[in-house]
């Protein structure tokens, strides 16, 4: 299975792309993953939130395929602690899927069209952070989900 991550726009902080590019690297070792980027939309400030969101939710239905379990990071989803996100990951692995979606939106959030082609929707936490500072914290739990499938002492039970 491949897991890849999808978010709009580029992230503007070294400091931040280093720590990304680190935990790419350490999942490396336990799945096939992959981190997209769309870019920003061109003129976004000559758009409405509607209309942004819907030219985000185009591109990002443009690197989905019908057989792929898209999940998108929404406040709005459901919450899990570490471990039971570990469990989470588990069964999609069990299920044969061949690519699982995680989805970083826009500042606007996702359009009416993105929400009806989601099999589920996962919140990071009640608090709100910016869509930069998400990448890091989801693929660092992205590992920590892993390392604690093999019973490796990153996470501490």
């Amino acid at each position: 299975m491949t897991i890849k991550l999808v978010a709009i726009g580029k992230t503007d902080h070294k400091q931040l792309q280093d720590l990304i590019a680190e935990y790419i690297k350490r999942l490396g070792f336990y799945t096939k993953f992959t981190f997209e980027i769309i870019p920003d939309i061109k003129n976004s400030k000559n758009l409405s939130e509607v209309q942004q969101k819907d030219k985000e939710g185009a591109l990002i239905l443009s690197k989905t395929r019908p057989s792929d379990i898209l999940i998108l990071l929404d406040e709005k989803g459901k919450q899990y602690d570490s471990v039971d996100f570990s469990v989470f990951l588990q069964k999609y692995m069990n299920s044969g899927i061949k690519q699982l979606i995680f989805v970083i939106g826009g500042p606007y959030g996702f359009s009416p069209e993105i929400y009806d082609r989601a099999n589920a929707k996962l919140s990071l936490s009640k608090m709100t952070f910016s869509h930069q500072m998400i990448r890091l914290f989801f693929i660092e739990q992205l590992y920590r989900g892993f390392t604690i499938l093999r019973n490796e002492p990153y996470h501490h039970r």
